[in-house]
């Protein structure tokens, strides 16, 4: 299934993408696409659902984060070879794990904003992973039994905050809408391998990063267990597993955002973002 949220920001209702690409409204059977809902139990009711009973939704209404009331958004950064290299990085022995705050989440068309004074906004496609269950000390064996499914995430990223403001890389990688996520959460059960998926970024409609899930230095299972050896991972919690090479502090010379440019992001099967750069007002 793709499951989705639309509607204004904050008043998101859930839905669901059918067949043939039209939002089917399910509010009448859950509150969100949040908490619960993303368990197994949940899935399946939506699951066994009569789609064609569902409220088809008019128009073409915003689209949300596709996942609410997220408790945690946690990242992993370095997790493409070809990316620490351009980031001047060595290959990590474990995976680095730094927070993106909740209060940055948008849906996946939102406008990026450039917080005042920043100098090197950035971008980063990544393949985002949706926890559907409590994961705590799990195996990597069991780790994929405890995701829902699976989403496109740009993990925004302010390189003066990240790395040359003291401290850790939070402070660049959460200011206000510098997590699209969406647009759809795509179940698990359509994505046999999430080790084989192909991710792209364009700005201004320049191809920018081109790679695939199967060079990650640690796989999604990986990541979630070794996650939940952290913290306890719980259902609405959003993993963001790392981006591969061409962001814009690995050009020469680097390349940054400065508002009035337009992004462009995919992974195959989860879907499209596009979102506009603007300085905040």
């Amino acid at each position: 299934m793709k499951l989705l949220r639309y509607g204004p920001p904050g008043r998101e209702k859930p839905g669901l993408l059918d067949a043939e690409g039209r939002i089917r409204d399910l509010s009448g059977h859950v509150a969100d696409i949040a908490g619960a809902v993303l368990g197994p139990e949940g899935l399946a009711g939506i699951a066994a659902l009569d789609l064609d009973g569902l409220p088809i939704v008019s128009g073409q209404p915003r689209l949300g984060p596709c996942v609410g009331q997220v408790p945690k958004f946690v990242a992993i950064g370095l997790n493409y070879a070809d990316h620490a290299a351009e980031a001047g990085l060595p290959v990590p022995a474990e995976p680095v794990v730094f927070n993106k705050w909740t209060s940055c989440i948008i849906g996946p068309d939102d406008d990026v904003v450039i917080p005042p004074g920043a100098q090197k906004t950035d971008w980063e496609v990544e393949l985002g992973v949706v926890i559907g269950s409590r994961a705590s000390q799990v195996s990597e064996t069991a780790a994929l039994d405890h995701v829902a499914g699976y989403c496109v995430v740009n993990d925004v990223s302010e390189r003066e905050w990240q790395a040359e403001r003291g401290g850790t890389w939070d402070k660049g990688k959460g200011f206000d809408t510098f997590g699209p996520i969406g647009p759809w959460l795509v179940t698990r059960d359509e994505v046999p391998d999430p080790q084989a998926l192909e991710l792209w970024l364009e700005v201004d409609g320049l191809r920018r990063q081109q790679g695939s899930t199967a060079t990650m230095i640690f796989g999604v299972a990986e990541i979630v267990a070794y996650c939940s050896r952290l913290m306890t991972l719980m259902p609405g919690d959003v993993i963001t597993t790392g981006t591969p090479p061409g962001v814009g502090m690995g050009a020469t010379p680097p390349v940054f955002l400065r508002g009035g440019e337009v992004m462009r992001l995919g992974i195959e099967g989860l879907g499209e973002q596009r979102q506009r750069v603007r300085c905040r007002d």
